[in-house]
């Protein structure tokens, strides 16, 4: 039988049509994108301002974050943590206004006209800006053209770039390279900065730098379903990072202190402040049998060094701040999940010798056992979205 004369044409069509879908699926995800990431620094910066709109309110910083938190999530669902809003504040202070008004301006000549009033005000007025009511100068469309990369990339440089020169190379190269986020996330990972200012041929590393594998790929539909897209809209298609992180902590206090007696529970994403920076450990508890304190942190996503690094860090500031007299150096409890592996690691290198390493190790629970309850509740959770 004849093929019909038609279905060359249909398949042409069909091709077509795909093509025009992708494109728009991706254009949308960039407009969303686009906007949210300028809502989420412009909130920053009014969170930023108001705290320093008088000594009345230098003080309150984590009570007002607080506060904020229950009211917008009252009014306008997920999204709106306390965590998320120190992210924006952060955010914001490392591209602050002067940065986002310059790239503004040179990207839109119709905002040059305007662009020599206050960032705070929205023109001439005889009357003081209320606090809370600042008003920028720059619609939100006219800001979103500051932040070229999408709201997953700027979360992964705002919490992982060491410093402001590896914020803004990091940022450049994702522009240059039109980096996916998991591209971004490996090259962070890999320490593409230090390799690259290490590099005797700086030019061959980044040209290198730029072959992206075949897992950076991020499909449209990936795109749109993003969590933190998700969560800006208020849709409610599958758990958001923080929702999925919450739940996995509370089912590991529960599943600890099912283990034994040996488990008490002290705290719950338990803040410590290092310098100017503020951190979070996921779950605190004491072993009774080892006097020890255990520092849990859960990471989302593969191990690293750097995760390693971090949990020093912690049982650093634990045993000087928190470790009471007559009690053993802290040990730390090191969880990665991933979307097809979970691991347990502890951090046992601080500990004063082999004995002591070995009586740890016989006493807390097997890395295996914990790695797959990890795997499985996580599995669990996944299913009921």
């Amino acid at each position: 039988m004849k093929p019909s004369p038609l279905v060359p044409a249909y398949t042409h069509l069909l091709s077509d049509l795909s093509g025009l879908l992708e494109q728009s699926r991706r254009a949308s995800a960039r407009t969303v994108n686009a906007l949210m990431t300028a809502t989420y620094w412009e909130v920053g910066r009014r969170i930023v301002e108001f705290e320093q709109g008088g000594e009345k309110r230098a003080g309150y910083g984590e009570e007002l974050l607080a506060r904020l938190a229950d009211d917008l999530t009252a009014r306008f669902g997920r999204g709106f943590s306390r965590f998320n809003l120190g992210r924006f504040r952060q955010f914001y202070l490392a591209m602050p206004s002067e940065q986002i008004r310059a790239t503004v301006s040179l990207e839109s000549p119709e905002v040059q006209k305007r662009a020599t009033l206050p960032l705070e005000l929205g023109g001439a007025s005889d009357s003081p800006t209320p606090p809370g009511k600042l008003l920028p100068s720059f619609s939100l469309a006219e800001l979103a053209r500051a932040f070229p990369l999408p709201w997953s990339h700027y979360v992964l440089l705002i919490s992982r770039a060491r410093s402001p020169e590896a914020f803004a190379f990091y940022h450049a190269e994702a522009l240059r390279g039109g980096w996916s986020v998991r591209q971004l996330d490996r090259q962070m990972a890999s320490l593409f900065y230090e390799r690259a200012a290490l590099s005797k041929n700086k030019a061959a590393a980044l040209k290198k730098g730029e072959k992206p594998q075949p897992n950076d790929a991020v499909s449209a539909d990936e795109e749109i379903r993003d969590p933190l897209v998700l969560e800006f809209l208020n849709l409610k298609d599958e758990y958001s990072e923080s929702e999925l992180e919450d739940a996995l902590i509370r089912h590991l206090e529960t599943f600890l202190l099912e283990l034994g007696g040996d488990f008490a529970f002290v705290g719950r994403q338990r803040r410590l402040r290092i310098g100017d920076e503020w951190y979070r450990v996921d779950l605190l508890f004491f072993h009774r049998r080892l006097r020890s304190l255990v520092v849990i942190d859960l990471k989302l996503g593969k191990f690293t060094h750097a995760d390693a690094g971090q949990m020093h860090l912690y049982l650093n500031y634990a045993r000087e701040h928190w470790t009471q007299p007559g009690e053993n150096p802290p040990v730390g409890l090191i969880l990665c999940t991933s979307t097809d592996t979970a691991l347990a690691r502890y951090a046992l290198e601080g500990l004063p010798s082999k004995v002591v390493t070995r009586e740890y190790q016989l006493a807390l629970p097997k890395e295996k056992l914990l790695a797959a309850e990890l795997e499985k509740t996580r599995q669990q959770l996944e299913t009921r979205r």
